[in-house]
């Protein structure tokens, strides 16, 4: 049986859609296989990284892709995690199912301690909730 393919996009590429792609490959990756990409390359986030280190899951290999890289490829289901990214990607063309779950950015917290803990929250918003729909 082969697995489905699940792309997570956002706008940068550097949080939610990395942690999401890490966390559904972490957790489910025994049916599904999980991309990220952005509608603008950056680069991933380290507090990303950081907190998803915090539960065993390594995404320091990860970097930051557009959906252009992915254009040609099909994927079972495509979720926009950001209002932004749904927006500017409202239709990806080569998609089985399309969601959108908007989750709030944790980048937008500059100051110190709030911003891990921003992060942190994020993570276990995303991880509550692809346990919940996978």
């Amino acid at each position: 049986m082969s697995k489905k393919k699940v792309l997570f996009i956002c706008t940068h590429n550097s949080a939610r859609s990395q942690m999401a792609e890490g966390l559904l490959n972490a957790l489910k990756g025994d049916e599904y296989q999980a991309y990220s990409a952005g509608t603008e390359k950056t680069f991933v986030k380290p507090e990303a990284i950081k907190v998803l280190s915090e539960i065993g899951i390594d995404i320091s290999h990860h970097y930051s892709k557009t959906i252009d890289e992915f254009k040609d490829d099909y994927f079972d289901i495509v979720i926009t995690v950001c209002d932004r990214a749904r927006e500017t990607c409202p239709f990806y063309p080569n998609a089985g199912k399309i969601i959108h779950h908007s989750f709030a950015d944790p980048s937008s917290i500059k100051a110190e301690p709030q911003r891990t803990e921003a992060f942190r929250r994020a993570r276990d918003q995303i991880k509550q909730w692809i346990e919940k729909e996978f």
